[in-house]
C-alpha cells in the first residue's frame, strides 16, 4: 500500500506533536488537521504545510477561517473522507460524539488516554500489546502515566512471569500553557482510591497486579512515579540486572542523578532542551539510577514522565498496528524513533 493517510482531529498540545511525528515517517502522510476556529495555532499548521480543516461541519464556522485569512479545506467530514485513519486529539470527554462520526465515515480511529477504555474496548501501548491491536478498527493510546508505567513494568513482568505493584503518582497540576487549573499553593490528593492509573495499566497488560495513589502538586514540569514492585521468589535479578534490562528497553533513559547533577525534574527537562529536542520534549521515560534498589524480592524506584510527549511516538506505532503494516512492535519503535531523530536533525 502507499503512504498511510492520517487525519489529526485537534491540533493542540498533543495534536501538533503527533502531526510532526507522523510527518517524519516515510510510510505516512498528514492529510489534514482540525481547529475549532481561527487562532494562533493555525499559523503553525500553515507553516508546516498541513491542510487546515474545521472541527465542525458548519459552513459558518468554516467561513470564519477565511475571514481571518486562513485557507480552510472544509469540515471534519471532508477530512475523514480522504483519510485512512484519524488520530483523535480533541479535548477529553468528546470521545462518544467523535466516535459516532468516525464510525459513520467508516474510518479507523484512535483516541488518547483522556478517554475511557470502555469507549473503544481496546487500548494500546507499544511494549505491552501491539499485537492485540493489529488490524483493529479502533483503539485508545493510554495516558502518559500509563505509558510510563508500562515501559518499565512490562520488561520486569516478562522476565519474572508475575508482578505485584504499588505506586504513587506525583502529578504536575497542568500543562505549561494551561492557566485555568490548580492547585497553586497546595498539594491535592486524589481521593479516589485506587487512582485510575494502576487499573489503566491492566487494560494493556492485565497480568500485572497493580494499584496506585495520586497527588497533584503545583508544578507544570513533569510527573514523578514512586514505585514499589514485588517480584516472585526465584526471579534471579539484582539491581544491576534490572538497570541493564531497562537499558535495553526502547524509550527508557537511565542516568545517575548525583553524578550527572540531574536530581530534579527541572534538570531533566533542561537536559532535553540541551540535547536539542523540539519543544524541549522527552519521549523517553527517565529513571534515576541511584534511586533504584532491589531489597530481597522488593524493588524500589523513581521515574519521571514528560506529560506532553511520551505518548507521541506511541501514536505513530499505533497507526501501524491498526493498519497492519508492522506486526513487530520493536521494529515499529525503531523505525518511528529513527525517523523522528532525522526529522529534527538529532
Amino acid at each position: 500500500m502507499g503512504a498511510i493517510r492520517v487525519a489529526i482531529n485537534g491540533f493542540g498540545t498533543i495534536g501538533k506533536r503527533v502531526a510532526d511525528a507522523v510527518d517524519a515517517q516515510d510510510d505516512m502522510e498528514v492529510v489534514g488537521v482540525t481547529k475549532t476556529g481561527p487562532s494562533f495555532g493555525c499559523d503553525l499548521a500553515v507553516k508546516k504545510g498541513f491542510p487546515l480543516y474545521c472541527t465542525f461541519d458548519d459552513e459558518a464556522a468554516v467561513s470564519r477561517f477565511a475571514e481571518q485569512g486562513y485557507v480552510c479545506s472544509g469540515g471534519l467530514s471532508d477530512l475523514l473522507s480522504i483519510a485512512d485513519v484519524v488520530v483523535d486529539c480533541a479535548p477529553g470527554k468528546m470521545g462518544a460524539e467523535n466516535l459516532a462520526k468516525y464510525q459513520s465515515a467508516g474510518i479507523k480511529y484512535m483516541f488518547q488516554g483522556g478517554e475511557k477504555h470502555a469507549l473503544t474496548g481496546l487500548s494500546y501501548t507499544s511494549s505491552a500489546n501491539h499485537s492485540d491491536n493489529l488490524n483493529a478498527q479502533g483503539t485508545r493510546v493510554v495516558s502518559c502515566n500509563t505509558t510510563g508505567l508500562s515501559r518499565t513494568l512490562v520488561p520486569l513482568y516478562e522476565h519474572c512471569g508475575s508482578l505485584k505493584v504499588e505506586c504513587t503518582m506525583i502529578r504536575r497540576a497542568a500543562d505549561p500553557g494551561d492557566s485555568n487549573k490548580g492547585p497553586i499553593n497546595a498539594i491535592k490528593p486524589v481521593l479516589k482510591v485506587p487512582s485510575h492509573h494502576g487499573p489503566d495499566v491492566m487494560t494493556v497488560k492485565p497480568e500485572i497486579e497493580i494499584n496506585s495513589l495520586a497527588v497533584a502538586v503545583p508544578t507544570t514540569i513533569m510527573h514523578v512515579h514512586s514505585i514499589i514492585a514485588d517480584l516472585p521468589s526465584g526471579h534471579g535479578l539484582t539491581t544491576e540486572n534490572i538497570l541493564e534490562l531497562w537499558g535495553n528497553t526502547p524509550r527508557v533513559i537511565i542516568m545517575n542523578g548525583s553524578e550527572n547533577r540531574i536530581t530534579t525534574t527541572a534538570e531533566v527537562m533542561e537536559m532535553a532542551r540541551d540535547i536539542g529536542r523540539k519543544w524541549g520534549d522527552l519521549h523517553e521515560i527517565f529513571v534515576w539510577e541511584d534511586g533504584v534498589k532491589l531489597v530481597g524480592d522488593r524493588l524500589y524506584y523513581f521515574q519521571a514522565i514528560h506529560q506532553e510527549s511520551d505518548v507521541i511516538p506511541e501514536n505513530v506505532d499505533c497507526i501501524r498496528a491498526l493498519m497492519g503494516t508492522e506486526s513487530d512492535w520493536k521494529r515499529s519503535v525503531a523505525k518511528t524513533d529513527a525517523a523522528i531523530s532525522r526529522y529534527y536533525g538529532l
